[in-house]
């Protein structure tokens, strides 16, 4: 399904960027490897090699979504490098660990920068190219927190339902023209994501969320994300927690949601 198609990843150094390049490489696709961390990326490039991917598929791209000026030069780079794009995962963000009313409003700047601006503009940028083509798709990984308040992440949860509603109106004004639109929504998987999440002064959380440890396995998520893909869905819930029932309690029953919400940490 995705031999020789170019698939760009965003958030491609760790967790489910980083599975889903080296799924990705298994189905000989052309991938572009970006992030921040240009050593970590050619870390991910090399295991694909290793695993059997041709070097000349695999390109790195480091880049910072918040870089908005960056954003078009870098689509241009991926079109004259590959000749098109054929799939882009928005698939940087950042998470939050904090009580609102102990939270720098500099964190929730930072928050909506990355999980949205960031998702915004590069999709801006690879657009038109899929429109001239009239082909092309488009992905974003949000979360179940995209769909359901919990406490903690005031800023995250307003960030992912942000991106859950562009990328749901974006299918709207362009699944005519050809162009495939995918929400990615994720309940708990075994990623760094907690250790990285924004305290609440900036800082990193540090800590391990019980909830994410014991989630699915990436390179199983990977899995069933590539293969949502392929199929072309909508929407892609992958879990396999308690948290996956609450994206159907919030949408059958919204107040027994809210209450169990606050049991959450």
């Amino acid at each position: 399904m995705f031999t020789n198609r170019v698939v760009w990843i965003t958030g491609a150094s760790s967790g489910i960027g980083e599975a889903l390049a080296a799924r990705f490489a298994r189905e000989n696709a052309r991938v572009v490897l970006s992030a921040r961390r240009q050593p970590e990326l050619e870390r991910v490039r090399q295991h694909c090699i290793d695993a059997g991917a041709a070097p000349e598929n695999m390109l790195v791209l480091p880049l910072d979504v918040t870089d908005l000026p960056s954003l078009p030069v870098a689509a241009d780079h991926v079109i004259s490098h590959f000749g098109q794009i054929d799939l882009l995962i928005n698939n940087a963000g950042l998470s939050q660990r904090s009580l609102c009313k102990d939270t720098e409003l500099s964190v929730y700047q930072k928050l909506l920068d990355v999980d949205v601006m960031g998702q915004i503009a590069l999709t801006k940028a690879v657009l038109p190219h899929m429109l001239e083509r009239q082909s092309g798709h488009l992905a974003v990984t949000a979360s179940v927190a995209g769909k359901v308040g919990v406490p903690l992440r005031t800023g995250y949860c307003a960030a992912k339902h942000a991106v859950m509603g562009f990328f749901d109106a974006l299918r709207a004004e362009v699944e005519d023209d050809g162009i495939l639109v995918s929400t990615i929504t994720p309940g708990f998987i075994r990623t760094d994501i907690s250790l990285n999440a924004l305290a609440a002064d900036g800082s990193a959380f540090g800590e391990e969320d019980e909830n994410i440890a014991g989630g699915m396995d990436v390179g199983e998520c990977a899995d069933v994300i590539v293969s949502a893909l392929a199929k072309g869905k909508r929407e892609i819930p992958v879990g396999k927690g308690k948290e996956m029932a609450a994206l159907w309690v919030k949408r059958v029953a919204p107040e027994m949601m809210f209450k169990l919400a606050r049991k959450q940490n």
